[in-house]
This record gives structure tokens, sequence and C-alpha cells, in this order.
């Protein structure tokens, strides 16, 4: 066995022979054991894992690699504690003379249990956040349920037909928290699938900002529209992204002031870029990449925390890439750059979408 490879390996690695006695040990077990040398070389495996499970069992008390099971090849992990208190995951395999013979030697895995743990309380972070949002809207929805099932009698009509279509807007917003979910689950496996079809993103960015004003916003911003390519995109998930934007920019940056969507290059790259332009304090620098995380809010009036991640992974999808910079007389700037990536039928062909003219405003 060439032990010389494994001296720079970054877990602990222990090796004993038939008599349980340690034959090589790396580095690494050495920072660990605070020792010199070779003098754990020859030392009893008892004394070299001086592990247990914190009621005093003992790492080779348990485990018994030398005996047990003569069809054992291998220990599985497990988490056990070094004399200092310290949480390590050790694992183990074993290498017999003949199937089911006697063990030959013994190799032993030892790495901290620090980035394990880590990720353990974020999962429990998630957990108890996606329950806090699901709570939300359930309280709300169980509250007035239960008030008119119990007191139907004593409210109006009208009072009546509030609480029920406040029961109706919490049961759509607990709807798009869990397809929020579903979609945040897909990217994170890498299962968003798209539905790909030619886009026209000026008309999609239009039809965007109109449903957002039908629903109660006064229209304030300015449209800039220049000669504009058809892209190959999914186009539903296309009005996820822009919905997302517009409605963080008027919940959180005061209001939409200017919407462009220009044909641009990058790296050498045929697109479309859209830029929406607010009328906030704008987004730091140091934090406009934690915007994409999960769950990442900031401010008061935040919501799930999913919407500008989700953003982030329909727009990677795509080939795409979002931009995060200072607009010009203030507030944030968010450019959104998709490849135009025509299929050959349409990049060969006569449709290749309408053009715009250049230098369009609408507004």
């Amino acid at each position: 066995m060439d032990h010389l490879a494994f001296d720079d390996f970054p877990d602990g690695l222990i090796v004993a022979g038939p008599d349980g006695r340690v034959t090589y040990v790396n580095e690494r077990v050495r920072k660990l054991a605070r020792a010199e040398g070779d003098e754990m070389i020859g030392m009893p495996l008892a004394e070299a894992m001086p592990f247990d499970d914190l009621n005093g069992h003992t790492w080779m008390e348990c485990v018994r690699p030398y005996d047990g099971l003569n069809t054992r090849s291998a220990i599985l992990e497990q988490s056990w504690y070094s004399p200092r208190g310290s949480e390590y995951l050790i694992t183990a395999s074993l290498k017999r003379d003949r199937p089911g013979g006697r063990v030959q030697q013994v190799v032993i895995g030892i790495r901290s249990a620090r980035v394990r743990n880590r990720h353990d309380r974020e999962r429990s972070d998630l957990v108890a956040t996606v329950a806090h949002e699901l709570r939300s809207p359930l309280t709300g929805i169980k509250g007035f349920t239960s008030t008119l099932l119990t007191k139907w009698d004593r409210f109006t009509d009208e009072q009546r037909q509030f609480m029920l279509e406040t029961v109706d807007a919490e049961a759509d917003r607990l709807t798009r928290l869990i397809i929020d979910l579903l979609d945040a689950a897909r990217i994170d496996s890498g299962r968003l699938t798209l539905k790909r079809g030619p886009v026209r993103l000026d008309e999609l960015t239009e039809r965007v900002l109109r449903s957002i004003s039908a629903a109660g916003s006064e229209p304030s911003w300015r449209m800039d529209i220049g000669a504009v390519q058809t892209v190959w995109g999914d186009e539903d998930r296309l009005v996820q992204v822009f919905t997302n934007l517009a409605e963080n920019a008027m919940r959180h940056g005061h209001g939409l002031r200017r919407v462009e969507v220009v044909e641009a290059e990058r790296e050498g790259v045929h697109g479309v870029r859209v830029r929406m332009c607010d009328r906030g304090p704008g987004i730091p620098p140091e934090a406009r990449q934690r915007v994409f995380s999960r769950f990442w809010r900031s401010g008061p009036g935040a919501g799930s925390g999913l919407g500008m991640y989700i953003v982030g992974g329909i727009v990677t999808q795509h080939g795409g890439l979002v931009d995060i910079d200072d607009a010009a007389g203030g507030g944030a700037q968010i450019d959104v750059w998709l490849p135009v990536n025509e299929p050959e039928a349409l990049r060969d062909g006569d449709d290749r979408g309408s053009v715009i003219g250049s230098g369009t405003t609408r507004g």
C-alpha cells in the first residue's frame, strides 16, 4: 500500500495490521493526536482510536473490527467523540485473507463533523422557515373559517363576504408559496424543465406590467423598446421572472421608474436585455449576490425569500445572466440578459419575429 499518497489527504487515515497494531497514520491523524514522527506506529488500535459515544462506550468496544460477523467488509460511518469533545465521522473497511476469513488489515477514515453539522443546521433553518411561511396564511384561513362555522348568524352578508374573500386570498397566497417551494426544490435538484418556444420579450414584459397595473398600481414608469428579436425560451417561466422582478420593484424599490428592452451582445453572443430601474435606495454591493440565495430576506414587508432565487434559477436554465447595479439617477438597476438561441428552423427560415422600430418609447 503506497502510504505517501495519503500524507496530504484532508481526512485522517489509520491502517492497522492483523495483530491490531497500527502500521500507518497520515499527517492529519498525527495532528489530531498531537503525535510526532512515527510514535503511533505499533500502537494498539484501541489506544490510537480513543473515541467514544459520550456514554463511555469506545469505538473499539462497539465496532470490534477483528471480531463479529466474518462477512463484514466495511463499517458504516457514525459519529464519535474525541477525548477533547470534538465530533468526528468515522468509517472503516476490513480486508480479509479470504472470503469469511480473518481480518488482515483495517483501514479507518476519520473526518470532522463540522461541515455535516453546518448542513444539518441549514436544513433545520430551512424547515423552520418553510413552516413559518406556511403557518401564516393557514392561520388566517383557519381563523376565519372557524369563526364563520361557529358564529355564522352573528354576521351580516357583507361581513361574511369579506371573510370569505380573505380566506380566498390567503388560499391563493398559500398556493403561490407552495409553487415557489416546488420550483426552488426543482432548481436545487437540477430538475427544472423548460417548455421552449419563440418568445418576444418586449411583448411579454409589457403584458406583465399591464397585469401589475391592473392589480391596483398606477403605472408611473417609462418603457423604452428598441429593435428586439425573438428569443427561444419558456414563456410561462419568463413571465414568472419578470413578474417577480416588477413586484419586488413595487414592494421594495418604491415603484418602477424605467423599463428598457433592447438587443444586446455578451461575449459575442447575441441576445435581448431587459433592464428594470426602480425608485428605491438601491441594493448594497455586498448584498447583490446574497439576494439570489434561498430564503434571503431584507427589510420590512419581505416575502418568502424565494422570488430572486427562482429568478436566478430560471434565467440560468435559459443560458442567461442577471446583473444588479446602481441605476442612473438612483435606485436599483436589474438587467436580465437572455440569448436569442433560435433553433435551426427559426434561424434559417424567414420567421424571426417582427421588429419594433428602434427608439420607440411607451408609457
